[in-house]
């Protein structure tokens, strides 16, 4: 009788497939106290919701048939996700899915966050550009700023194609190169996130909207200022390499202490989501909207004023800082202490006179 019932369930199999096995799922959002749900998904539950009500859409599904994944559970995995490591099966466990799963849902509510990339990353309006440069001079009496250019290396698993190499970056590890630009709030007003790790941060600038933007005069009498790793321009002020008067060395003092600012938005943004600093082990292209979409989720938690979430529980503090501190490379000068027109008249008629 045994072999019999045996026999029959391996019919069952072969006909109609392995029983397809249904998770018990909690619902974090409601049953979390705002502290344990803070540290696990980095954001507060009213800017999860917040956030929810823009992408809901995207992540409906038609029915409720075959243990569907809600909206809010969609949202809350990929924020898991990018709180994380960067192991699927660690995030999988977490929200009681398989691997499979949470590897889509990530692609797609990646790619519903960064659909609102326009709306919360941006470069100022011609009614903003007075404002943003007064709060850049508040900083460290630097004028007419009105952000700080920088780039940073976000690890990825070898793509494994004839052209791989390419995304390997001087400290021999795959990654990719993203030049971010900040405002004095520390929010993200630009991200170009398609570059390789080989590429040279002055190469992705000279190639980037940004700089045609600023070459055609979009945004008058204004500034960018970056590291020596960037060539100087009429509208983008880098270090003097010899300062060699008391005017230069103030320039230089007022330029470095402002742009403390974009590592400081960096750190923020990869401890907020510590998948932005351990590296993205997925597709390209999904690998590229993470990238852009906790970009996203970063200026929304700055627009909330939200604090930095506490480090989750299953990451080492100390490595985290070690990998955040080691993604910028130090990139050559470009240009020997050449001062150009507005360097020299922001030195010797501004910084002269304090």
């Amino acid at each position: 009788m045994d072999f019999f019932e045996d026999d029959l369930e391996i019919l069952n199999i072969i006909e109609n497939g392995f029983p397809r096995k249904v998770y018990k799922r909690t619902n974090h959002y409601q049953e979390m106290d705002e502290f344990s749900f803070f540290r696990r998904f980095r954001l507060y539950k009213s800017t999860v919701l917040a956030v929810l009500q823009q992408i809901e859409d995207e992540l409906e599904y038609p029915d409720n048939r075959n243990n569907s994944i809600s909206p809010v559970n969609q949202l809350l995995c990929c924020l898991r996700f990018f709180a994380s490591s960067g192991h699927l099966l660690q995030t999988a466990d977490f929200m009681a899915m398989d691997v499979s799963t949470v590897s889509r849902i990530i692609a797609k509510v990646s790619c519903a966050i960064a659909r609102l990339f326009p709306l919360y990353v941006r470069m100022p309006q011609q009614q903003e550009l007075v404002k943003e440069q007064n709060k850049f001079y508040n900083v460290a009496r630097f004028p007419r700023i009105i952000g700080m250019v920088d780039g940073t290396h976000i690890r990825i698993q070898s793509p494994g194609n004839e052209n791989a190499e390419v995304y390997r970056n001087r400290k021999s590890y795959f990654s990719m190169n993203v030049q971010v630009v900040g405002s004095a709030d520390l929010k993200f007003l630009d991200v170009v996130a398609r570059w390789p790790g080989s590429a040279h941060d002055a190469t992705i600038f000279a190639n980037s909207t940004l700089r045609a933007r600023f070459e055609n005069h979009e945004f008058p009498n204004c500034l960018l200022i970056g590291d020596s790793g960037y060539p100087l321009r009429n509208y983008f002020m880098t270090p003097l390499v010899n300062p060699a008067t008391q005017a230069e060395r103030l320039y230089n003092e007022s330029l470095i202490r402002t742009r403390n600012g974009i590592e400081r938005m960096i750190g923020l943004w990869k401890r907020r989501f510590p998948v932005i600093a351990y590296g993205i082990r997925l597709k390209m292209d999904t690998v590229k909207t993470v990238i852009v979409a906790t970009t996203v989720l970063h200026n929304i938690a700055r627009c909330m004023n939200e604090p930095e979430p506490p480090i989750p529980e299953d990451i080492d503090a100390d490595q985290l800082n070690y990998l955040i501190e080691t993604a910028n490379i130090n990139l050559e000068r470009q240009e020997e202490n050449v001062i150009n027109n507005i360097q020299y008249e922001i030195i010797n008629t501004y910084f002269a006179g304090l």
